[in-house]
């Protein structure tokens, strides 16, 4: 772990999420830690690993019968196990923001797209409707729309993925959040799209000096674009690096990951299988918290 001159935005200690059924308890997240501070830190694993459990914990989004322990969970000096359901409202959304998969789930088809922004602004600002509405276009605008006066009075249906996907990050960008969390925001796209989204994501956290949670199943997405890594397996952390340092990762999951992934420079006549570990699961996971 490197030193960082700058307490990180949110510290995460021994963090677990479990869910009881019939004839087991699930474990979702096992005794993690991280954090993270105003910089971009991927977290990446295979579908199930653990990565978005994490995200919704962060923002108080496990509902029961699902069970969250951690010995710290703490954002900007606020202990977030602690809250009351009203005192996470007012951090959620507001200086916590979360994008989420796919902007067709998320927005609702029954209100304008301006609407919907205006509103998540006006939630948190108690500000009029007409600078909600000088505020919507302004962010519409920022997020590269061309024509924001269109789209503000449009419906969700009437947009594409890729826009839909731009409105996502406008909503949640808006209140001026410290830090986001976002989940898989470009797996939907195709790569045209995906890299112009990136390339908005990436401007706006540099301008705002904000804090980014990118989680994603792409090692090369987030080895290009994040500063840190965070890989996780089996609701464990088992690795974290550099984004820069990824190729040189020690873990034979990492490895086995990046091994059957394409490469343009390297073509290979098979990709390589990846094989896992049953041992992988019982070691003990990895600290990713910069100290």
């Amino acid at each position: 772990m490197t030193g960082n001159a700058s307490k990180p935005l949110l510290e995460v200690e021994g963090l677990s999420v479990r869910f009881p059924t019939r004839t087991r308890v699930v474990e979702a997240v096992r005794n993690i830690s991280f954090s993270v501070g105003r910089e971009k830190v991927g977290i990446v694993g295979e579908s199930g690993s653990g990565k978005t459990m994490t995200g919704r914990a962060v923002l108080g989004l496990i509902r029961p019968p699902g069970i969250v322990e951690a010995r710290k969970m703490e954002f900007d000096g606020i202990d977030l196990r602690s809250l009351s359901e009203r005192q996470y409202r007012e951090i959620r959304g507001n200086r916590i923001a979360m994008v989420m998969q796919d902007p067709k789930f998320s927005l609702n088809p029954v209100m304008t797209v301006g609407r919907q922004i205006a509103e998540a602004y006006r939630v948190h600002t108690k500000a009029s409707p007409s600078e909600a509405r000088r505020r919507t276009l302004e962010m519409l605008e920022a997020v590269r729309i061309r024509d924001p006066e269109r789209v503000y009075g449009a419906y969700p249906h009437e947009v594409s993925g890729g826009m839909g996907q731009r409105i996502m990050i406008a909503m949640m960008l808006i209140p001026d959040p410290d830090l986001l969390i976002a989940d898989e925001p470009t797996s939907a796209l195709d790569v045209t799209v995906q890299m112009q989204v990136l390339a908005i994501v990436d401007d706006l956290v540099s301008r705002r000096g904000m804090g980014l949670m990118f989680i994603s199943h792409d090692l090369n997405l987030v080895a290009s674009f994040c500063d840190r890594v965070v890989i996780m397996y089996a609701g464990q952390i088992v690795e974290t690096c550099r984004a820069s340092e990824l190729h040189a990762a020690k873990h034979p999951y990492t490895r086995g990951l990046l091994a059957s992934l394409p490469r343009v420079d390297q073509p290979v006549e098979r990709l390589s299988t990846l094989t896992r570990q049953e041992a992988w699961k019982t070691e003990p996971g990895v600290d990713a918290r910069v100290l």
